[in-house]
């Protein structure tokens, strides 16, 4: 890309200032209007040090209220929250809610050409990444700008020397910058070909020519017009959607029936299920030792009301250190929520390396509940299995081991446990109206569990069914699932 890129180009003062005059109002205009629609911008800032990034970005915040956009300077060096979490972490987090502006000064594209611990082979999969990043943002009606700062190796060396020659911005030019500049040639095949390998229709570069700064803004604004003008005229076209369900008792007639082949006999005594949970409870405090600092686990429980989630959270958890792990109950989203991506709201809890992250409901209400009640459309809900699946992997390959439990009941014993719940005064509060509501839609959602199950049990994160029926049985499973996971992974 960059070489078919001529540097030379530049625009004369009127027109400069004419076009900038006519733009900076039109800008202006514009982020009003993307907010009063509620639709998400992200632009990226990327390029050579030296090449202008910062100066683009103060002139574009002019004519935006400063109200509706966030800048973020992501550091070359990430910091040690940052190097725990995955790769997309620190960009997930502060991705911009609904009729926001987020700048990036900086994104992953620096990371994967400054990181020096990312080999060819960690480099394609992490690009990968960042594209299915861009993909699952942009289906989710944001709109992403790249922009690539350009400038020649010469005036790089110039704009440097310049710095230097300044007592007052000698500080900005560190060793780091001289030895960019000195290998610049390297960096400039790296950096060509990511931009290569990560130009996506949803997410295309822009390359910017950066040697007249005039010449660079203009081209920069008037990029952004025109893609959100546009953005703005294909939302006014679009269809109004109504929400509602999306699943129905009787649908898939011939899909596979996974829950009806599970078989829940399974009992042990109190007896001894008190001998092998201390043991289990014993191991796996060891193991979570084995696991700091090192490899991180995310556990994922889903089930039928009153399947016991709870109580076998409690007993995986039961012996851990509470400095070492994290439970999260995962209910309807706040409002805040609501205005980003779904996902956004796990990722932002994702632990560090080492330590455990466990949730009492998952991301899965995107393919459960959401098609169920009509709280997403048909759409949003056919890319959730892809989204999904590519979410736990880049889990996986960050090196988290992923483990998701399913716990099964049937109606019979959900109805028992429901009205034991009515009937004791320490538990009366466990029990909703939409508990109730819920049991009335169990074929239905016997539909989409099987669904999900068949089309998001992966080797990078499997699904476990336990037979739940016996509490006992199903806390003991689930405490020997996971130590079995973890020491698979150790021994690997």
């Amino acid at each position: 890309m960059l070489e078919k890129i001529d540097l030379g180009v530049t625009i004369d003062k009127e027109t400069y200032r004419q076009e900038k005059e006519r733009l900076t109002v039109r800008l202006g205009e514009l982020q009003r209007t993307l907010h009063d629609m509620g639709i998400p911008v992200l632009i990226l800032f990327e390029g050579w040090d030296a090449a202008g990034k910062g100066t683009l970005i103060n002139e574009l915040l002019m004519p935006m209220d400063p109200r509706s956009f966030r800048v973020h300077n992501f550091k070359k060096q990430e910091s040690e929250d940052e190097i725990f979490r995955p790769f997309l972490w620190r960009y997930w987090t502060k991705t911009p809610e609904k009729g926001q502006i987020a700048i990036f000064n900086r994104s992953y594209y620096s990371d994967l050409v400054y990181r020096k611990s990312i080999d060819a082979l960690n480099m394609q999969g992490l690009m990968k990444q960042a594209n299915e990043f861009e993909q699952a943002l942009s289906d989710d009606g944001m709109i992403i700008f790249k922009f690539f700062v350009h400038i020649s190796k010469k005036e790089q060396k110039r704009r440097f020397n310049k710095l230097l020659g300044n007592d007052a911005t000698a500080w900005r030019v560190t060793p780091r910058d001289k030895k960019e500049n000195k290998h610049y040639d390297k960096l400039y095949e790296k950096v060509n070909r990511g931009l290569e390998l990560t130009d996506n229709d949803c997410a295309p570069w822009v390359i910017i020519e950066g040697e007249q700064k005039d010449y660079a803004l203009i081209k920069v604004f008037s990029v952004l017009e025109k893609r959100l003008e546009k953005a703005i005229e294909t939302v006014n076209k679009a269809p109004a959607i109504e929400l509602k369900p999306l699943i129905h008792e009787g649908d898939m007639p011939f899909q596979s029936k996974i829950l009806d082949g599970i078989v829940l006999d399974q009992v042990i005594s109190e007896e001894e299920y008190q001998r092998q949970i201390k043991e289990a409870q014993k191991k796996i405090r060891l193991l979570q030792f084995e696991l700091y600092r090192r490899i991180p686990l995310i556990v994922g429980f889903e089930g039928w009301d009153a399947g016991g989630k709870g109580g076998c959270i409690k007993r995986l958890t039961r012996n851990l250190d509470p400095r070492g792990y994290t439970v999260y109950p995962t209910a309807s989203p706040s409002d805040l929520e609501r205005k980003h991506h779904y996902l956004w709201r796990f990722w932002r809890d994702i632990p560090k390396n080492g330590h455990l992250g466990v949730w009492d409901r998952t991301w899965y209400g995107r393919v459960m509940v959401e098609p169920i009640e009509g709280f997403c459309t048909q759409e949003e809900f056919d890319r959730s299995y892809r989204e999904i699946n590519e979410f736990e992997k880049q889990l996986s390959d960050w090196g988290a081991i992923v483990i998701k439990f399913w716990l099964q009941i049937d109606q019979d014993e959900q109805l028992r446990r429901f009205t034991g719940r009515e009937e004791n005064p320490d538990k009366e509060w466990k029990i909703t109206d939409e508990d109730w509501r819920n049991r009335d839609k169990w074929e239905v959602y016997k539909i989409a569990v099987d669904e999900m199950l068949l089309k998001t049990s992966t080797v990078n994160a499997p699904w476990i069914i336990v037979e739940a029926q016996n509490k006992y049985y199903a806390r003991i499973k689930v405490l020997n699932e996971t130590i079995a996971a973890i020491e698979k992974r150790l021994n690997d």
